[in-house]
């Protein structure tokens, strides 16, 4: 994709799913990468395996739910390359419960993980990015940040408020040429979705509810990425991108389709 070679990127969330999938994107179109996760160990074998095919990346460990530590993740990220041109603040959690039973802590967790990590890595971020001449931001919302969901209570509310925000960031970043979008995917095979997706019956359910019939891969968002990070969308900012196979575009009715078996 147009103007990726060379840029420099960080990923977070970047050691399994939909991170490391991106960053296996963004290496093959020669981005200069550094790699942030909680979970070291995954996350220095991904660095060596891009490392091993001529890609340039480095691992951080970094929880972003702690401001110093993003802080320091970006600071590193400059001083290792100079410069600073895309962040994928990606790094997420989910949990069910509804609002009565809901641990107060569990809630800021997710408060934590999913919202604030974005502010962080924004505010470190951006100076660095309109020093270098601008740049893109892309988040990882979800299409449950655009919807309601049943018992996804704590969920829901971050990623509605990353797609706000990134909307707000778009705005207030535009002159200084640093576009700012988020993916919003549907049902996707990630480490984060594995629990529910191995509930008896609940593939099934997606693939119902999926028109293309099937869940999403991770590649699939990365590709979604690669493209808002690059020159390609030069013209499109405060976007949130539903990638979700068709999931969101019905009202929900039952299938007159399959009712009058003329699938």
């Amino acid at each position: 994709m147009k103007g990726l070679e060379g840029r420099i990127a960080i990923i977070t969330g970047a050691s399994s799913g939909i991170g490391a999938a991106t960053a296996r994107r963004f290496a093959a179109e020669g981005v200069r990468l550094v790699l942030a996760d909680i979970e070291e160990e995954a996350g220095r074998k991904l660095r060596e395996e891009l490392c091993e095919a001529g890609s340039e990346a480095e691992f951080q460990l970094c929880d972003v739910s702690e401001l110093e530590e993003v802080e320091a993740l970006v600071a590193a990220a400059v001083e290792r390359f100079g410069a600073l041109h895309i962040l994928f603040n990606n790094a997420g959690v989910g949990t069910y419960g509804k609002t009565p039973k809901l641990d107060p802590e569990i809630w800021q967790r997710v408060m934590h993980v999913n919202l604030d990590s974005v502010f962080y890595g924004c505010r470190a971020a951006i100076p660095h990015i309109r020093e270098a001449g601008g740049g893109a931001i892309v988040n990882t919302a979800s299409v449950s940040g655009l919807f309601g969901d049943f018992g996804l209570t704590a969920y829901n509310a971050a990623k509605g408020a990353v797609a706000n925000y990134t909307r707000s960031l778009a705005l207030d970043h535009a002159r200084d040429k640093i576009r700012v979008n988020a993916v919003c995917p549907g049902p996707v095979e990630t480490g984060l979705t594995t629990a529910a997706m191995n509930l008896p019956g609940q593939m099934d359910r997606f693939r119902a509810a999926v028109p293309l019939g099937r869940v999403g891969r991770s590649d699939e968002i990365a590709a979604a990425v690669a493209f808002l990070a690059s020159e390609d969308a030069s013209f499109i900012t405060g976007e949130n991108l539903v990638i979700d196979g068709g999931m969101t575009i019905h009202t929900g009715q039952p299938s007159y389709s399959a009712l009058l078996n003329d699938e």
